[in-house]
């Protein structure tokens, strides 16, 4: 499906809001900006509007492109478009870029009007349910009461999950996606060990590393290889890489194929095996490559920042819990999508969110999806979840139109 339209070049969007939007922690933040992106129309009753969460390290830019560059195609850009199963010829999608990132968004990286200065580590804290305040702020700027459909995948399926409960009569239906109602013990402790990579960083500076010049991209790229580790199967990192050593050179890899030999007993060769801390696997080569481009776009604080919104996200906290109890007060149907390798939000977390939800006696769809690829399937263009999401989206819009647009 992600061969059908692109929406084509797209322009980001920014909207200003000086009242003060209060924090979970007790603080809040006036005179904030929020930049976005739509695709698509919205219908003349305004009820085709489906708003997509991003999760850690994405941003507004769902889908499109900027000035023609195919290498600037939105991070879900497979998933939304003319065709694809989130139809923009049917619905009006919208991207926002949470408060705290780096893209744009007011952040860390942002001046703080009080000292004129970046806020780096004196950005508030923010939350989960703090974003969608926010997103449901600029729904009524753009005159949506109530939308179609809110969705994600990962951090954004929980962004998706809260919006069922904080404002239950403004979603129609819930998109959930390799999501969990909380991370587990052992996502906490990934997250801190590369929260530590940052801030142990000489250059991290206790966070004011912008006035010193500086990037602390040495605990950045360490925070990423840990992630996209988690990120991906064991069985896909292994048929990708396998334990191919590294090539040190096309001429050597050239001259070994042109004797007769393949790829991979050409990377070996080239090797003595000699103890070192310089690249040999090709894994390695791979992570320090996503590590490295990872530090040279994205903001430390705001990883920091984004990580502990991860942590802190309970709603069944409150409820001694209880997911179902919290879970309550949701109206909307819901679609739960997981995939079988991904081991960081298993599916065994989706059955969770799915029991409590038919406790409540939810309208509940749920797919557990056969796919390769770990956490990361939920980017990619699986058939099988692509058809389910589709199959779904199709549910909706004959929900949401009016029996004129349905030609009757």
């Amino acid at each position: 499906m992600s061969a059908a339209g692109s929406v084509g070049n797209v322009t980001p969007q920014r909207m200003r809001f000086e009242a003060p939007l209060a924090l979970r922690s007790g603080a809040s933040i006036a005179g904030y900006e929020l930049v976005y992106e739509t695709y698509g129309e919205l219908d003349s009753v305004r009820s085709n509007a489906v708003l997509v969460c991003h999760a850690l390290n994405a941003s507004h830019h769902v889908a499109g492109m900027y000035d023609d560059d195919p290498r600037s195609a939105g991070w879900w850009d497979n998933m939304v478009g003319p065709g694809k199963p989130v139809d923009t010829n049917r619905f009006f999608v919208i991207g926002v870029n949470n408060l705290g990132s780096c893209f744009g968004s007011t952040g860390p990286m942002s001046v703080n009007p009080a000292t004129g200065e970046p806020y780096g580590p004196d950005f508030p804290v923010v939350t989960v349910e703090d974003w969608v305040h926010a997103q449901a702020r600029l729904a009524d700027a753009l005159g949506i009461e109530r939308f179609a459909a809110v969705m994600g995948g990962s951090l954004g399926g929980m962004q998706a999950l809260a919006w069922t409960t904080l404002y239950p009569a403004r979603v129609a239906h819930c998109v959930a996606i390799a999501t969990a109602p909380k991370l587990s013990t052992q996502n906490i402790a990934f997250n801190e060990v590369a929260r530590r990579a940052i801030i142990t960083d000489p250059d991290f500076h206790g966070g004011r590393f912008y006035s010193h010049g500086v990037v602390p991209a040495r605990g950045l790229q360490v925070a990423r290889m840990i992630g996209h580790i988690t990120y991906l199967s064991d069985d896909a990192m292994a048929e990708k890489f396998g334990r191919a050593l590294r090539r040190t050179s096309p001429e050597e890899l050239a001259a070994h194929i042109a004797a007769g030999g393949d790829e991979v007993s050409g990377a070996a060769a080239r090797s003595d095996y000699r103890f070192t801390f310089d690249v040999e696997f090709e894994i390695e080569s791979y992570l320090r490559y996503q590590g490295e481009k990872f530090s040279r776009y994205f903001d430390a604080n705001t990883y920091l920042l984004i990580t502990r919104a991860l942590d802190y996200f309970d709603p069944a906290l409150a409820h001694g819990g209880d997911l179902a109890a919290a879970l309550a007060p949701a109206t909307a149907d819901f679609l739960v999508a997981s995939f079988t390798t991904d081991w960081r939000f298993a599916p065994e977390r989706s059955h969770e969110i799915v029991q409590a939800l038919l406790a409540n006696r939810s309208r509940v769809t749920y797919a557990e999806v056969d796919a390769p690829h770990g956490h990361d399937a939920f980017l990619l263009d699986d058939p099988q979840y692509m058809a389910v999401v589709a199959a779904y989206y199709d549910r909706i819009q004959a929900a949401c139109s009016t029996p004129t647009e349905r030609g009757a």
